[in-house]
């Protein structure tokens, strides 16, 4: 099974992807210290620097080769964090992952983007998104406005055209927490499956919740036993944990402290801490609204990019005493679930603001292996049904059918 990673960054998806049993045919990333970290620790086939410009990308080599096709679009467009130019910014690539749709053809495709996507002010750019994934073969004409352009795809959408390449997608905002990383981190996933593979897809459920994490906490003690302290008191915790009536079925969240629990506080134990690469001691950290730091018995808040603001914007810790500090490289790596081995290239500034992009590995690969598990089964079952021979079989139907080049309506019979 082969996969095409686009706007790689750090790898987190790339990890995610491969974890689930692919292999990768290219990967592509054009920023310098993405591309030096990406080399250092994988054996991908990587297009980077000046090869990394998806605009100028041939994909002709592979056409016929690739099952999934990956990939989180450049997130600034629409980043809560951002200007939110969306369409109007040269920045977003949407349209880049569109054609590398167009031209591969794959079985799947997931994109990842920040929740900021979801927006009310981009509800009509969202579902244009939406529409070219669909139709990846209804391309814009030259000239042609996106709005103009969306009108062309809700026609050939609702007339009940077939015909050209087609894919059945849904979006979800998926709160990482819920899954077993230690981040409250939300992102929007675009899911593509081919129309010919007749496969149903739906999204992996939660497997964590924050229910099960106030049980473990203030009905059982699990949570502090497990660490070894007494309770940290959290009135409000401890208030919401008294009105659940029955132990959650699922796994409690994880917290920092979970991830955090066997390395060394590098700001109190920095000879310790020196000997676990990019893990030091980082001076400067200040609270102020807006940002006040992730508290350690808790998912850590969402890691940013720190484009705005303090550099690493909200990427601190707030122990139980109310100080804080950054997290070093190692441990935002850890809460990102990139593994220990993973080495990072670049200033602390520009490492964070590689992690604050990424996907988290975890978060991906149970993504990922659950795309390839429903289509394998749904492939499965069809196969079973044609064997067996309870297929019905299908009559001629008169049907309309459309250029997908054009998207012009005719009159057919399929």
């Amino acid at each position: 099974m082969k996969s095409v990673e686009l706007f790689a960054g750090a790898g987190g998806l790339g990890l995610g992807v491969e974890s689930a049993g692919y292999h990768h045919a290219a990967v592509v990333e054009i920023d310098r210290w993405a591309c030096d970290t990406l080399a250092e620790n994988t054996k991908w086939p990587l297009h980077g620097w000046d090869n990394g410009d998806v605009r100028k990308f041939d994909y002709s080599p592979l056409v016929g080769k690739v099952d999934l096709v990956t990939g989180g679009p450049p997130c600034q467009p629409f980043s809560m964090g951002g200007r939110h130019r969306a369409f109007l910014d040269p920045r977003d690539m949407f349209p880049e992952a569109a054609r590398a749709v167009k031209e591969l053809q794959p079985k799947a495709f997931i994109f990842e983007n920040v929740k900021g996507l979801k927006r009310q002010a981009f509800t009509n750019y969202l579902e244009y998104i939406r529409l070219r994934l669909c139709h990846p073969d209804l391309i814009p004409r030259d000239g042609e406005e996106w709005l103009d352009h969306l009108k062309r795809l809700e026609d050939y959408e609702t007339s009940g055209a077939n015909g050209g390449l087609a894919y059945n997608v849904v979006i979800r905002l998926l709160n990482a927490a819920d899954y077993g990383v230690p981040q409250k981190r939300e992102r929007v996933f675009i899911v593509g499956i081919r129309e010919d593979l007749a496969a149903a897809f739906h999204f992996p459920d939660p497997t964590h919740s924050r229910d099960a994490l106030l049980w473990s906490k203030w009905r059982d003690g699990d949570y502090w036993e497990r660490h070894g302290i007494e309770p940290v008191e959290n009135y409000r915790e401890q208030t919401r944990a008294n009105k659940l009536r029955e132990k959650p079925e699922k796994l409690p969240w994880q917290t920092v402290r979970d991830a955090l629990h066997d390395i060394p506080d590098p700001e109190f134990f920095p000879d310790e801490a020196m000997r676990i690469p990019d893990h030091r001691f980082i001076p400067g950290a200040r609270s102020y609204p807006g940002h006040t730091g992730s508290p350690l018995d808790e998912p850590a808040k969402t890691l940013k990019a720190g484009v705005h603001g303090v550099p690493g914007g909200e990427n601190m810790l707030r122990r139980p005493d109310d100080t804080i500090r950054y997290f070093s490289i190692r441990e935002s790596a850890r809460l990102q679930t990139f593994p220990d081995s993973f080495r990072f290239h670049g200033s602390w500034g520009e490492t964070m603001r590689q992690l604050g992009n990424a996907v988290p590995v975890q978060l991906a690969r149970i993504v990922v292996k659950s795309i390839r598990e429903q289509i394998e089964c749904s492939n499965e079952k069809g196969r079973t049904i044609q064997s067996i021979g309870q297929e019905k079989p299908r009559g001629k139907r008169g049907e309309r059918v459309a250029s997908a080049e054009t998207g012009d309506i005719a009159a057919g019979t399929v």
